[in-house]
């Protein structure tokens, strides 16, 4: 078995036992767990020192995963997907099957699908869309690349990939929220 398939199993493992993990995005490396399990989504707040009322990203491997859990996509959101040129995350009105925590009080969720080839192999393996939040304490600085990452949320979590350690500096994802009634707002850049 090859190291990239081991990583992908032992991330499974763990996060079918509601655990988190920290891995490679294809932003910066983030804090991930099942996106459908409330405790498991809890954990990441209280790893992140962060209250729930500030929402976290999800990410899905592909169309159909995001179809199956937002009631509505704007005919908008394909066209950002499509000429983006840099990872987008698109905030959605009314998602559904995911978990109650992670939707935010206005009843919208951030969802990217995946452009990284671990996390798609990972998300699709897994079948159902994973959390991901910048591998930090909330108010300290994103870690642009692995060596940045502190060492209370590496030991926060149950496993740690072990892939991608040594690439450069990343960037965080834009942010778009586009409204079941048209309204497009430009959160990040």
């Amino acid at each position: 078995m090859n190291a990239f398939t081991q990583e992908i199993n032992s991330c499974l493992e763990v996060l079918e036992k509601g655990g988190l993990i920290v891995y490679p995005t294809d932003t910066v490396w983030g804090i991930g767990c099942d996106a459908t399990n409330k405790e498991a989504v809890e954990k990441v707040y209280r790893l992140k020192q962060r209250p729930d009322s500030k929402a976290l990203i999800c990410l899905v491997g592909n169309d159909a995963m995001l179809e199956r859990i937002v009631e509505k996509i704007p005919e908008t959101a394909w066209d950002i997907m499509d000429l983006a040129n840099k990872p987008t995350t698109i905030v959605y009105d009314k998602p559904k099957g995911v978990a109650p925590n992670l939707i935010a009080e206005d009843n919208t969720l951030a969802i990217r699908v995946a452009s990284d080839k671990f996390c798609r192999y990972l998300i699709n393996a897994f079948k159902k869309p994973i959390v991901s939040t910048s591998a930090n304490i909330a108010g300290e600085p994103t870690p642009s690349n692995f060596s940045k990452i502190t060492l209370p949320i590496l030991k926060g979590v149950d496993y740690v990939v072990n892939l991608q350690r040594d690439t450069g500096d990343a960037v965080s994802s834009s942010i778009i929220k586009l409204s079941n009634d048209g309204t497009v707002k430009v959160i990040r850049e």
